[in-house]
């Protein structure tokens, strides 16, 4: 058994066949299903079960996925820490973020990380709930995460590193029911239909929350595509709540943002894998959270 192995197998796993993480490798679709096979005879048991174009884990495979991704992330950081005496002049840091936060905070530290190394690749991928980021850096698919909720969740496996606090707007169509500028109470909200986020996000639970205290909104449409919300609120389907991280984006596109009154916070953190992290992992959280200071 060897690195390359452990690596294939996860990619497996990850892309959920052999077609897209052959892809994504960059390796010939026989060359990996040959790696996975072997892999297959040295453990003495079958690892996936093939269904059509996709896969599903054995239980020997689901038994092998955490220590696999322990001693890939291991030799990772390894490698990348002989690579990087003589400076991050390559390599390559994932990331996983909800998608509000991808606008802001991470745009802006992206921009600054790869002026300052050109050569590493930063890969975004979408984490739609809490849950789903801290999930992603515990198990190691990446090393970094970047997620906000009304409450941080704490978790083993993984260390939290609080950089903001977002507060949370209201957004409305042009003539619809608010002024631009106005600062709207949980009463005034009363009557109104409003676009929400999938159960887990911080949208969703402040729309919850307000249900709860006795206001009268009704979910008109429920969704997890978090770029549909603004073309349902300016095609007049509902209000939504959202971090103020999309005020620029919605006021651009002709929307009208108002603030909650009182305010209502998302708390805004970084996530690192517990195992440690590669240097440009390190590099990216240090210049995240000077920023923030």
């Amino acid at each position: 058994m060897d690195f390359r192995q452990l690596e294939r197998f996860l990619a497996v796993v990850d892309h959920g066949g052999f077609h897209r993480a052959a892809e994504a490798l960059y390796v010939a679709q026989p060359s990996l299903s040959q790696s996975i096979k072997q892999l297959e005879r040295e453990l003495g048991d079958a690892l996936f079960h093939r269904v059509g174009r996709g896969v599903v884990l054995t239980e020997a495979g689901r038994a092998l996925v955490e220590p696999a991704r322990a001693v890939v992330h291991t030799l990772r950081l390894a490698i990348e820490s002989v690579e990087a005496v003589h400076g991050l002049r390559t390599g390559r840091l994932e990331i996983t973020a909800m998608p509000s936060q991808a606008i802001a905070p991470l745009a802006g530290v992206i921009s600054r990380f790869t002026a300052e190394y050109p050569g590493v690749r930063v890969v975004v991928r979408a984490g739609a709930t809490a849950d789903q980021v801290v999930e992603a850096v515990r198990t190691g698919r990446t090393e970094l995460g970047l997620l906000a909720g009304v409450r941080l969740p704490q978790r083993p496996g993984v260390g939290l590193h609080p950089v903001a606090r977002q507060r949370f707007v209201v957004v409305t169509s042009a003539g619809g029911p608010f002024p631009a500028g106005a600062r709207v109470g949980p009463d005034d909200l009363s009557g109104l239909r409003v676009i929400a986020g999938q159960t887990g996000t911080g949208m969703r639970a402040v729309v919850d929350e307000l249900i709860r205290s006795g206001v009268e909104l009704t979910i008109a449409v429920e969704t997890e595509h978090r770029e549909a919300i603004l073309p349902l609120v300016l095609a007049r389907s509902g209000i939504a709540v959202l971090a103020d991280s999309w005020r620029e984006t919605a006021e651009r596109a002709g929307a009208v943002v108002v603030d909650l009154d009182p305010p209502v916070h998302l708390e805004v953190a970084y996530v690192s894998h517990a195992g440690g992290l590669g240097p440009a992992a390190r590099m990216f959280l240090r210049m995240a959270t000077d920023q923030e200071r």
